[in-house]
């Protein structure tokens, strides 16, 4: 999995590309979330676009992240889930916890609400 990092008007942007199915790569979500917060960037979108599937342990990284983000009084969305990650998301009542959004613009205005 690749991870690449974008930053706007003091919002991180991570674009996944890859599957997060556990091990290392989806730690390293985790641990790019924790040096940004040690950054002070404590607003963050998840672009999941071009990640094709996710099992338990990828969904823990990102339960991880929003947990960190909040603690710092950050928040985290997600953007551009596909069909089969919308249906995880649901199948384990985590849409309700996660602010989803269709596309990376979208999450990145929803900051400035």
């Amino acid at each position: 999995m690749t991870i690449k990092e974008e930053i706007r008007d003091n919002i991180a942007i991570l674009h996944l590309k890859g599957n997060m199915m556990g091990g290392p790569d989806t730690m390293e979500v985790h641990e790019k979330v924790k040096s940004l917060i040690g950054d002070k960037v404590t607003n963050v979108v998840i672009d999941l676009s071009k990640v094709k599937w996710m099992n338990s342990s990828g969904l823990g990284a990102l339960m991880a992240c929003m947990s960190s983000l909040k603690n710092s009084d950050g928040q985290l969305k997600i953007s551009g889930a596909t069909e089969k990650i919308k249906n995880l998301f649901m199948i384990t009542k985590l849409m309700t916890i996660f602010n989803t959004y269709e596309t990376v613009d979208r999450a990145v205005a929803s900051y400035k609400a």
